[in-house]
């Protein structure tokens, strides 16, 4: 999942290069998955914004098309958890259960 949520690799595999949902390019290098991730973040009120909000942080986490960045993850993160996102909300969660980049703390994790 890219930027809608409904984006698949198993697009790709049936001969799909847009997702039918929100049109991204479905096979992209880690750096223009970035930059495309980044426009749709710059689109505050995008009904995507959330999951690309999560998906960048993802790759801030993971250093995938940028140089690994915990706090900026955590930042995103935290924006689509705002929003709703449950992953993100999840992913925030996990971090503080296991002190991932920010002190431990069970209480919060919850």
């Amino acid at each position: 999942q890219m930027f809608c949520g409904s984006c698949s690799e198993s697009f790709v595999a049936r001969g799909v290069t847009n997702c039918p949902t929100c049109r991204a390019v479905l096979h992209v290098s880690p750096k223009e998955k970035v930059r495309l991730l980044r426009q749709l973040v710059a689109r505050s009120g995008s009904r995507h914004t959330q999951h690309a909000q999560c998906s960048l942080g993802v790759c801030y986490e993971d250093g995938a098309g940028v140089s690994q960045d915990i706090a900026e993850a955590l930042r995103l993160y935290r924006l689509a958890a705002e929003g709703g996102h449950m992953l993100a909300q999840y992913t925030i969660g996990c971090c503080y259960d296991n002190g991932f980049g920010v002190v431990q703390d069970a209480a919060e994790a919850v």
